[in-house]
């Protein structure tokens, strides 16, 4: 419990706002770098295809329908490595993103938010390179665990923020930013990432029985990505937390 306390304490996260030059071009790069329009990213892509398979790694051998919430869906990208195998929710604020794909079709509903998720429980809730950007992640992850059904499983793909490796893989991505803005792709990463690596994995922890884990590298220390499945929900603990909140945080 103590540990929980320390960890949750932490939270929200503080983004602070970007200098204005940052601000002007942000909608702009983020557009780019999610629809792969560049050749850096492009290949930043191409590695987190890995991710993506963790993602639905669980599928492969599946037999039956099963029930998905995907967190922060992007341009839904995600759907391309997942067979149709029962309804696909989605939440994503950020409309442009998924604008005229042509997976649109395959989803039920989409959200802005979870919390407009309202009585419906799902097998599995999934994301992909999102849980780094959201400052209130332990309400988040708490909300997830309550949506679960028997058996289900919170599936998280992450990049390796926090660490070294992590940090020397974004040295080329930084170099064609500066290259095309004449800004410090650091500051953006500031701004974009509030959680790392580790911070997602301990906030797992404080809401579900069992988390595993899984790298691309040699080690949490020395890899590119995670990959987190949790399981076993803690319901009341997460109850308890959301119960907690101020109003103002809904």
């Amino acid at each position: 419990m103590r540990k929980m306390s320390t960890v949750l304490s932490r939270f929200p996260k503080r983004r602070m706002p970007l200098p204005p030059a940052y601000a002007a071009i942000y909608e702009e790069h983020y557009l780019i770098n999610r629809n792969g329009q560049s050749a850096t990213t492009k290949l930043s892509q191409g590695m987190e295809g890995w991710l993506h398979r963790q993602v639905a790694r669980d599928l492969d051998k599946q037999k039956r329908p099963v029930s998905t919430l995907e967190l922060g869906a992007g341009t839904l990208n995600q759907l391309a490595y997942e067979p149709e195998c029962g309804p696909y929710d989605v939440v994503e604020p950020f409309t442009k993103l998924y604008e005229g794909s042509k997976h649109l079709e395959r989803i039920r509903d989409v959200f802005t938010d979870i919390s407009e998720v309202r009585g419906r429980t799902y097998d599995r809730i999934t994301s992909v390179a999102v849980f780094e950007h959201i400052t209130d992640l332990p309400l988040v992850v708490a909300r997830s665990a309550t949506m679960l059904k028997p058996g289900g499983s919170l599936r998280a793909a992450i990049p390796n923020e926090g660490t070294i490796l992590w940090w020397l893989g974004t040295c080329l991505t930084g170099m064609a930013f500066r290259k095309r803005y004449g800004l410090s792709y650091a500051r953006l990463m500031e701004f974009e990432h509030v959680n790392t690596a580790d911070d997602i994995g301990e906030v797992l922890e404080c809401f579900f029985g069992s988390v595993k884990c899984r790298v691309r590298g040699l080690s949490k220390a020395l890899a590119f990505y995670r990959f987190y499945e949790a399981t076993l929900p803690r319901i009341e603990e997460a109850q308890r937390f959301i119960a907690a909140q101020p109003a103002s945080r809904f």
